[in-house]
């Protein structure tokens, strides 16, 4: 059943990283499942079993995500905007409870007081969010195709490295940050280019594309790998500092969601009411569906 479980979560966070302004290192804190899940991979060489047992069902999972969901999510975020932000934001706020109590065992741990450090780590990551990556966004949605060349090969490898490493960061977005860079919707097209091809045994436009999302997702491997240990390091001795700067980007992501999938345009259409009707209700059950389950991992 604990398998089943990690399958389901890591499901989930799958979905998250495909959605600009959802975090999936925010999911799997909302999951009950970070702390877990960044040990082991940090230790994954130490110890490799223990930590596959945890990784793989996650793994497995967030694949599954991903891959089934990409059309979803592009159709639900084309076709019914506000509902589906609303639905990701309560999914999001399910998890501040859970956070806010991580964040006082780390004060009482440390033997600390709310103190400035902790002001100004939640304001700076606020600002991250909210502020600062809307302005450095740029467009960069006008390619639909990357080019299979050693430049185009090793620009996307390093970009899967960025983007993995924000993706273990609570509160950012990996996709977001695929937007800032232009690769987001050169992404998505090739994992939709990709499954078309492995649907209809396309092999002209299987083998291409499958060496763009291996280099792509190599670089994310490997920088997961990486920021886990830096991740591991600031919990082990600033554990409060680190709660209280990742609390600034959970609370702020709703702001970038609201702002980057233009979900309040909605509210200017004939269909406003209902919209924002189920969007509300679907709120409440995310964010009900996620308090109860970091509350069920944590009891």
């Amino acid at each position: 059943m604990g398998y089943l479980i990690d399958f389901l979560k890591g499901i989930i966070i799958g979905i998250a990283n495909i959605i600009p302004g959802v975090s999936g290192g925010t999911m799997a804190v909302s999951l009950d499942i970070y702390d877990r899940l960044i040990s082991s991979i940090s230790h994954l060489f130490k110890n490799w079993k223990d930590s596959l047992k945890t990784l793989v069902p996650i793994l497995i999972g967030a694949v599954v995500g991903i891959v089934a969901f990409t059309y979803t999510i592009e159709f639900l975020l084309s076709s019914y905007t506000l509902p589906t932000a609303l639905a990701f934001i309560g999914l999001i706020l399910g998890g501040i409870p859970g956070l806010w109590k991580s964040f006082q065992n780390g004060l009482k741990k440390q033997k600390q007081t709310l103190s400035i450090s902790h002001i100004i780590a939640f304001v700076l990551m606020f600002a991250l969010v909210v502020i600062i990556l809307p302005l450095l966004q740029g467009s960069g949605t006008s390619l639909t195709a990357i080019q299979l060349d050693p430049l185009s090969l090793i620009k996307l490898f390093i970009i899967g490295i960025i983007a993995s490493a924000t993706m273990v960061i609570p509160g950012v977005s990996g996709s977001l940050i695929l937007m800032v860079l232009g690769y987001y919707y050169l992404i998505i097209n090739t994992i939709t280019i990709f499954i078309s091809a492995l649907r209809t045994g396309d092999m002209e436009s299987l083998l291409p594309n499958f060496i763009l999302l291996f280099v792509f997702g190599l670089g994310v491997l490997i920088g997961i790998f990486l920021i886990s240990k830096a991740i591991e390091f600031l919990f082990e001795h600033y554990s409060s500092v680190t709660y209280s700067g990742i609390l600034g980007l959970v609370i702020a992501s709703p702001f970038a969601i609201l702002y980057n999938t233009n979900a309040l345009n909605d509210l200017q259409t004939s269909h406003a009411l209902p919209f924002a009707l189920v969007g509300l209700v679907l709120l409440i059950l995310c964010y009900y569906g996620i308090y109860q389950l970091g509350k069920n991992e944590a009891s």
